[in-house]
């Protein structure tokens, strides 16, 4: 008989893993180096849909992503022979879905959330890949 890891242990785990969905962050890409650059990515990242980020993996006191904004914070980044490595906390709010029931009328309650996320930007095309971190 083995171990048995601990659920969110599992969890974690289990989402470690890069993302197989790929989009561009071109402008980024094409402001590295500058003193733009920080504030072109954020940009960038703010505008994308959520469901390209690994928002929804990460929640660890709500149940689903909100609609409202995220805010994107660059922690460091620096360059390798293929690609830009950006990592990113990104902040973002998530809901906590009440029972549904017919006496809950109550409005759904939010809750701030936030993951560290490494940005992968290839430096020939500007494909990106974003995984937890």
């Amino acid at each position: 008989m083995g171990l048995v890891k601990h659920p969110f242990k599992q969890r974690l785990e289990r989402h470690r893993k890069v993302s197989n969905v790929m989009f561009a962050l071109q402008k980024s890409l094409d402001d590295w180096n500058t003193p733009t650059f920080e504030n072109t990515f954020k940009a960038e990242v703010r505008n994308l849909d959520k469901e390209l980020l690994p928002l929804q993996k990460s929640l660890l006191f709500s149940s689903y992503v909100s609609n409202e904004k995220i805010s994107p914070v660059v922690m460091s980044s620096s360059a390798s022979t293929t690609h830009l490595l950006i990592k990113t906390t990104i902040f973002f709010t998530g809901i906590i879905a009440g029972c549904s029931c017919s006496d809950d009328p109550g409005p759904q309650d939010t809750q701030q959330e936030s993951c560290d996320v490494l940005f992968r930007i290839n430096l020939n095309n500007a494909e990106t890949q974003v995984e937890l971190s």
